[in-house]
């Protein structure tokens, strides 16, 4: 089932976290940052919406990158009932799409939950003070890669928050597969 994600709630303020990344260090917040913000995306290796999209989302993370915005890739979905999602599988999917990144595992769930993260992809946009400027989506795909000339939405929100102009007023939701929850 789609999911989308709510609206984003301007200037709510970026969660610390200390997750293991695949790299085979523990990343917290102030490591992942950039001067001019940070882009946290809570994504996952068996998701038909990442899949569709993860070769632009590495594209434009690394060009966010360039402007001084820190990325982080999340991944928090229960790997025992989806194994493909496993850290072994993480550190294999990172490697073959060339992350520039670090994709940390949040096993517990906790940094998806005060997050508020609801799907995969699901973005969020924080400029260098950690107030959130963007809850949208990367751009015009859903379960298929969009057009090859499709609006690079999430590249331009972040261009612009790192350029210290705050995210756009108008921001299109992100859909993915729901986050696989643990049973409590």
């Amino acid at each position: 089932m789609a999911v989308e994600t709510p609206i984003c709630d301007f200037g709510w303020r970026a969660p610390d976290f200390a997750l293991p990344g695949t790299d085979g260090r523990v990343w917290r917040l102030a490591d992942a940052r950039g001067p001019a913000g940070l882009l946290v995306m809570f994504i996952c290796n068996h998701c038909p919406y990442v899949k569709a999209v993860v070769d632009r989302m590495v594209r434009d993370a690394r060009d966010l990158q360039a402007l001084g915005i820190g990325i982080a890739a999340v991944m928090s979905n229960d790997s025992s009932q989806y194994p493909e999602d496993s850290f072994d599988n993480m550190q294999a999917f990172a490697a073959a799409h060339g992350f520039t990144f670090p994709y940390l595992h949040d096993e517990t769930q906790a940094v998806a939950r005060a997050y508020g993260a609801v799907c995969t992809p699901d973005f969020f946009g924080f400029d260098a003070a950690l107030g959130l400027q963007y809850r949208g989506r990367l751009d015009a795909s859903k379960r298929e890669a969009g057009p090859a000339d499709a609006r690079r939405e999430l590249f331009e929100a972040m261009a612009a928050v790192a350029a210290g102009k705050g995210g756009p007023a108008e921001q299109i939701p992100s859909m993915g597969c729901s986050i696989k929850w643990k049973a409590e």
